[in-house]
C-alpha cells in the first residue's frame, strides 16, 4: 500500500468496554482501535456495532502476537486477527514491535526487541509471516522500554526503519513511547522522528503516563503531559499522519475530561514546535 493510498482515520480514541458508552457520544472522535483479544468476532459488543454502523472505522489493535520473538506468530492468533478484521470491516490490523512470550512462558508485559542484525533477520520473516495470514495491511508500533539490550547494533528507529523497508510493513508510532524511551534510556524522541520512514505512517498513539522513581511509565491513566504532546507536534511538524489515537485504559475520567484531551491532542497536532 502506498503512502497516497493509507485511509485518513483522523483523531480517535481507544474504545474499551469500561467506556463503550462514552465513546460512542464523545465528540469529534473519527475513528476507534479496540484491543483484539478483548473482542470475539463472532459475538461483537453492541457499541462496536454501533459505531460501524455510523461509519466509524475499528482498528484492531493486538497485544499478543509477538512477532519480536523467535519462534513463528501462532497461527490461531493469526486467525483471530483476520477474523477481527474481516468481521469489523477494518482498513488495517495494527501490532507491537515486541516480544511477549518464550518457550512457552508469557512474559506478561510488551518486552523491546533485541536490535541485533540476527534479530532483524528474525523479525523480518515473522512480519512477512503476519501480513500473509492477514487480509488487510498491518501497522506496527513501537514500545516503550524500561531497559536496552547490551548488544543492540541499532537504535529503535534505525531498527524499523530497516523492518520496513524489507517488508513494506506500516507503522504506527506512539509519540508516548518515544517520550518513554528518551527518559528511560536517553534516546532522543525527535532524532528517532528524523530516522522513521514516516511515509509509511499508518497513524500515531498518544497517552499519559507516571514518573516513579526517575523513571516514566506508560500507564494510559492519566492526562498527556505536554513534553508528549510536544513530540506530537514535532511528528506532525515532519508527516501529516493519517490518524492520531488518544490511549486510555484504567481509572477512566469523566466524559468532559476525555473531552478536553482530545482537544488538546488535537491542538498540539497544529503546533508550531519551538
Amino acid at each position: 500500500m502506498a503512502a497516497a493510498e493509507l485511509p485518513r482515520l483522523g483523531l480517535g480514541i481507544g474504545w474499551r468496554a469500561e467506556i463503550d458508552l462514552t465513546v460512542e457520544r464523545l465528540p469529534g472522535v473519527e475513528f476507534v482501535e479496540v484491543v483484539a483479544e478483548h473482542i470475539r468476532p463472532a459475538r461483537l459488543p453492541e457499541s462496536l456495532r454501533v459505531l460501524r454502523g455510523r461509519g466509524v472505522p475499528v482498528v484492531p489493535h493486538g497485544v499478543g502476537l509477538g512477532v519480536g520473538g523467535a519462534e513463528p506468530p501462532s497461527p490461531a492468533r493469526l486467525a483471530h486477527l483476520a477474523e477481527c478484521a474481516l468481521a469489523l470491516d477494518s482498513p488495517l490490523v495494527s501490532e507491537h514491535l515486541a516480544f511477549v512470550r518464550a518457550g512457552g512462558v508469557e512474559a506478561g508485559h510488551l518486552l523491546p526487541v533485541p536490535r541485533t542484525r540476527e534479530a532483524l533477520d528474525v523479525v523480518t520473516e515473522n512480519v512477512r509471516r503476519a501480513q500473509d495470514a492477514l487480509p488487510v495491511p498491518l501497522a506496527l508500533e513501537n514500545v516503550a522500554a524500561l531497559f536496552g539490550w547490551p548488544d543492540d547494533e541499532l537504535t529503535d528507529a534505525e531498527f524499523l526503519a530497516e523492518l520496513v523497508e524489507r517488508t513494506g510493513v506500516l507503522l504506527l508510532v506512539d509519540v508516548a513511547n518515544l517520550y518513554t524511551n528518551q527518559v528511560n534510556l536517553g534516546l532522543s524522541a525527535v532524532e528517532a522522528l528524523d530516522r522513521l520512514p514516516l511515509s509509511r505512517l499508518a497513524y500515531v498513539h498518544v497517552a499519559g503516563g507516571e514518573e516513579h522513581g526517575g523513571l516514566w511509565h506508560d500507564t494510559h491513566t492519566a492526562t498527556v503531559p505536554e513534553a508528549i504532546l510536544d513530540v506530537l507536534a514535532e511528528l506532525c511538524a515532519r508527516a501529516a499522519p493519517p490518524g492520531v489515537l488518544l490511549e486510555w485504559d484504567d481509572a477512566y475520567p469523566s466524559d468532559a475530561a476525555l473531552a478536553a484531551e482530545l482537544s488538546r491532542v488535537a491542538a498540539a497536532m497544529t503546533r508550531i514546535p519551538s
